[in-house]
């Protein structure tokens, strides 16, 4: 691995992101949290699409500048042979190529995989799409509600006798840019233990990473036979676990699967004595029971302010949480104490607030940079450092549409 200035415990990683739109890039920039020096390469005079996606301030996208933070910012034009030259130049100087083409794109623009490693035979290759590299819906398109619906998410959300419903952010495309560094460290370790001098690619299925994290689903049907539903708020493996509203109309989420939890919740709610009910006296009772246990806390909850509950339930040790708006977690103490959002240097606003660096270390700590720039903002830096691009060239490359 390559050195730099960068703190961190990954400073000396360089990371070539030739990725669009959320869970590929994702990946680079929670690596790039912990100190790895990311390059972002864009399409000249478009960009990535995600530069498009609102909300918006002053025709900024404030998401693209909190999803792509901590970035270097370059353009080229993978699809012309030059810009593809430029590419495997660049490579030696890189430790991971992240990209997120269909399948057999790279390989039509001359940089198959092959060809990569010819450049640089340790280089990690990411490649992210929705059904990976096999398969025969290889080539297929797909979004983050593809990868959820398809990935069984969808089917278990949502209540029984309603349509499935979608998280109201796409969340499998975090899912598969957390995949998608945990797989790049991983890779990572087996070349720097000295083991192999080559490196690897990475298959990454968005669509499966979506059902990995689903892990009763599959052993469930395998054994049982049994097909999942949904079951709107309800907890599937633990009761009583719903959303309740509170007298003020304030709406809290309770939790809570072991018999000393129960306990300490049925304490709150004023009876003790249900956790001593052979019918509560197991989880799996509890779930079998769970309709019953809804009417008792769902009715105690409705007489009571949310203060009120809250109060209760921290007395008697339980296990219940108000549902935060961005509004209550900016005004959380909890949230403010561990510097959980973090003011950062923004080109356009001077500085924004966003989520921190997750999680915390306590000896090589993660720090963001900058957010997100605009398209191209480093190409003399990155041309310059990495291929030793003179002003002139770059010029000349970016007047011909290269770069």
């Amino acid at each position: 691995m390559t050195t730099n200035n960068q703190s961190g415990p990954l400073s000396g990683l360089r990371i070539l992101d030739i990725a669009t739109i959320i869970a590929a890039p994702f990946a680079g920039t929670l690596l790039a949290d912990f100190g790895a020096d990311v390059v972002k390469l864009e399409l000249p005079g478009t960009g990535d699409g995600m530069r498009g996606f609102p909300p918006f301030k002053e025709g900024k996208s404030l998401w693209w500048k909190a999803a792509n933070r901590g970035k270097q910012f370059g353009t080229l034009d993978l699809r012309k042979p030059e810009g593809a030259e430029i590419l495997l130049k660049m490579l030696p100087e890189f430790d991971v190529l992240i990209e997120n083409f269909k399948p057999g794109t790279l390989d039509r623009w001359g940089l198959d995989r092959e060809t990569l490693w010819n450049a640089n035979p340790k280089l990690v290759i990411l490649r992210v799409t929705a059904f990976g590299q096999t398969g025969p819906y290889i080539n297929q398109p797909g979004f983050a509600r593809i990868f959820e619906a398809m990935g069984g998410l969808t089917h278990i959300t949502g209540d029984a006798d309603r349509p499935p419903v979608h998280t109201g952010y796409p969340i499998s495309d975090a899912f598969g840019g957390v995949f998608g560094a945990m797989s790049i460290l991983a890779a990572l370790y087996k070349v720097a233990s000295g083991e192999t001098a080559k490196g690897e690619e990475i298959d990454l299925s968005l669509t499966e990473a979506t059902f990995r994290l689903l892990d009763f689903l599959a052993i469930e049907y395998d054994q049982l036979g049994e097909v999942r539903e949904r079951s709107g708020n309800r907890n599937q493996y633990s009761a009583p676990s719903d959303v309740y509203l509170t007298s003020d109309k304030k709406y809290v989420s309770l939790a809570g699967s072991t018999n000393a939890t129960f306990r300490g919740n049925a304490t709150a709610v004023g009876r003790p004595e249900l956790a001593d009910d052979p019918r509560f006296a197991t989880n799996g009772l509890r779930v079998q029971n769970a309709a019953e246990l809804d009417k008792i806390f769902g009715s105690w909850i409705s007489s009571h302010t949310l203060d009120e509950v809250l109060d209760a339930f921290a007395k008697a040790k339980g296990t219940i949480a108000p549902i935060y708006s961005i509004e209550q977690i900016f005004n959380d103490p909890q949230y403010q104490a561990r510097d959980a959002i973090v003011s950062v240097p923004d080109e356009d606003f001077g500085s924004v607030r966003v989520q921190g660096v997750v999680p915390k270390f306590t000896r090589n700590p993660g720090k963001i940079r900058w957010t997100a720039k605009g398209l191209g903002a480093d190409n003399e830096k990155v041309f310059e450092e990495f291929l030793g691009m003179s002003r002139e060239d770059i010029d000349a490359y970016r007047e011909r549409g290269i770069i």
